[in-house]
């Protein structure tokens, strides 16, 4: 619908008279609930449509409420037709109707009775009379209808139902179209709807307080279905959405979950650093962080010159043919037998020169300092973290129980539903605890987080279960309800290799990490229910996960879900330092950036475990989206930033 002139600010409606009398302002005392919002004088929906009685009990309610319009529809009314203005009448007894053709009652006389006209005909040929065998030919065209009301769909983005907003029409007030989008704030009355009708209640507008235009022709939404990978285009609109505003709304119901239950708990929150210098995994791809441009970054790397000439020789051999040019140059001037090869050495021997000077200027440059970033914002390489559980370590070796809940990066270019390169994670790290403890926290945490999207999220998750996965709500009330299977990574690999009916894209043998394809089985299919896998081979986990006594196993876990996959990991940490110096060793880590976490274990070591949780995955999981990106706000991804 094409956009219109809007209405002019604060401007009053006039509700035309007609059969529907405005309802009586209702009188509410103190003990009724306070609708308006704490910082705004506006309602907000939620507050009344997802009331019981669906509203009905606030009918007669004076308020203010305020949204975008998700739809608009012109309301013709049978008792509202358009008045027609007084018709003259000439001397001649004819009727003039603008813009038709007047009759006289001779030609009246011809269309009702047959008779005179058969008369007419017979002894009035010659006359000018013309015959109409219809009345219908020549009476007047029926009167259009006005619209009489518009009704309009308003969202606020606070619950998955939008209120009817119902606007007046009359002559003092020609109501104009509202494209989809529009914002309104509007002043009115609630009535209550007959049963009949789709809505329960209505808000009827007195006044309209302020109207946002929308540019109609670019506006990206429409009443029609966009599919979601197309929003992902224009992720600043896509949460005017009914789909990507419920799951924004259970996102934001998780979050608060995540916060009960680690409070109620005694755990702390702790803010991990973002910018850190070390590899919380030790074979992460990082981000680098750095205020230099691409060419001072290079030459701050080992290879500290471009061209791969340069980077093969060292300045000692450079010296040392430079001292060989010099003695051929001497040699050659004593001789005088040939001025070319003098001229030639010389001009070499200039070459090698500047060359030494470069590479020397260069080397200097990188010795500044100890790492060699002498004009970097740090002084070493720092990198954006991919996990915050070392950093957590040493808040829990102090106060007990600690969280922390924020966005990790890792800078890996792979496509898929279930990775992007910013992703929020929930942390956890518990001193005076082992892995068995870890694996009872995270259990509980997850379960927990099932109910509360079940008992909190009642709306958005009919809609989703309606929308996206109609299963959804039976899944997490399972998942809420059902204890976890445990299994060590030999008894996966003993299932595993049993399998006839499924071929697996990596056949399971042992020592190798088990994928994503493995783990769903164990879930969906042999134990249906969740499954956490436990005891890895030290090869596939982090260094820092706590030895076994066999020697080749770590005390570290995967808590695999149905229909979600893995999105929980934890591990009882090394709390010796012996052990750990031989980690770091075996995979030939930077000792230099783990001595404040080896530090831990030289003074007042303890036994300490934890976990992490994808969060965005959990909100996957959740809702049943089919892809991340919908899970998150505003999603990064290799080669694309939209804003």
């Amino acid at each position: 619908m094409a956009s219109q002139e809007p209405i002019l600010e604060s401007q009053t409606l006039k509700t035309p008279s007609n059969n529907t009398p405005t309802p009586p302002t209702k009188t509410v005392d103190h003990q009724e609930t306070h609708l308006n919002l704490p910082y705004s004088k506006r309602v907000v929906l939620k507050t009344i449509l997802e009331r019981s009685d669906g509203g009905a009990g606030l009918a007669g309610r004076k308020l203010v409420i305020g949204g975008w319009v998700k739809s608009y529809k012109e309301v013709v009314r049978k008792d509202s037709p358009r008045a027609l203005p007084p018709q003259p009448i000439d001397g001649a007894g004819t009727v003039s109707r603008a813009g038709h053709t007047d009759f006289s009652c001779m030609e009246i006389l011809h269309t009702r009775v047959p008779m005179f006209r058969s008369i007419t005909k017979i002894f009035f040929s010659g006359a000018n009379y013309p015959v109409r065998a219809k009345l219908e030919n020549v009476a007047a065209p029926k009167p259009p209808s006005l619209p009489s009301a518009v009704n309009l769909l308003v969202s606020d983005g606070s619950c998955v139902s939008s209120l009817q907003v119902t606007v007046e029409f009359s002559e003092a007030f020609p109501f104009r179209p509202m494209p989809i989008g529009t914002c309104i704030i509007a002043e009115g009355v609630l009535v209550q709807l007959p049963v009949q009708e789709k809505h329960r209640i209505e808000f009827k507008v007195d006044k309209i307080v302020h109207i946002g235009k929308v540019e109609d022709d670019k506006y990206p939404l429409s009443k029609k279905r966009i599919p979601l990978e197309t929003l992902r285009s224009c992720s600043h609109f896509r949460p005017r959405t009914t789909t990507v505003a419920s799951v924004m709304r259970i996102r934001s119901a998780l979050i608060f979950a995540t916060n009960k239950f680690f409070q109620d708990h005694n755990f702390l929150n702790v803010q991990v650093p973002i910018i850190t210098a070390t590899d919380g995994a030790g074979f992460s791809e990082k981000f680098r962080v750095t205020t230099l441009s691409g060419k001072e970054v290079n030459k701050t790397e080992p290879k500290m010159l471009d061209d791969t000439t340069e980077g093969i020789i060292s300045l000692e051999s450079v010296k040392a043919a430079i001292k060989e040019k010099h003695n051929l140059v001497q040699q050659l001037k004593r001789t005088e037998s040939n001025r070319e090869a003098l001229l030639a050495a010389e001009q070499d021997l200039l070459k090698t020169n500047q060359f030494a000077s470069q590479l020397e200027t260069k080397q200097k440059l990188f010795s500044q300092t100890k790492n060699g970033t002498p004009e970097d914002f740090f002084a070493q390489p720092t990198y954006l973290t991919v996990s915050g559980r070392l950093h957590l370590e040493s808040y829990a070796c102090a106060l007990g129980n600690v969280f922390s809940f924020g966005p990790r990066f890792r800078a890996d270019r792979r496509i898929s539903a279930k990775h992007v390169p910013e992703m929020w994670m929930v942390e956890a790290e518990m001193a005076f605890s082992e892995l068995e403890d870890s694996m009872n926290c995270a259990e509980d945490y997850f379960k927990f987080l099932c109910k509360w999207a079940l008992e909190n999220c009642s709306d958005d998750m009919n809609f989703v279960t309606k929308r996206i996965d109609k299963g959804r709500i039976n899944l997490l009330e399972t998942m809420s309800s059902c204890s976890s299977h445990r299994i060590t990574y030999m008894e996966s690999m003993n299932i595993l290799k049993q399998v006839k009916d499924v071929k697996f894209e990596i056949q399971p043998e042992l020592g190798i990490a088990l994928t994503a394809q493995h783990l769903s089985y164990l879930a969906d299919e042999y134990y249906k229910s969740p499954v956490i896998v436990y005891n890895y081979p030290k090869e596939v986990k982090p260094f820092y996960a706590r030895l076994n006594d066999d020697g080749r196993t770590v005390a570290a876990f995967d808590m695999v879900v149905p229909k979600g996959g893995t999105f929980i990991s934890g591990s009882q940490n090394e709390e010796r330092i012996d052990i750990l110096n031989e980690r770091i060793s075996e995979l030939e880590l930077a000792k230099d950036q783990y001595e404040w976490y080896l530090d831990l274990r030289r003074h007042g070591t303890v036994k300490h475990s934890g976990f992490s949780l994808g969060f965005d995955l959990m909100v996957l999981f959740a809702t049943g989206i089919p892809d991340v990106r919908e899970a998150i706000p505003f999603p990064r991804s290799s080669g694309k930033i939209n804003n």
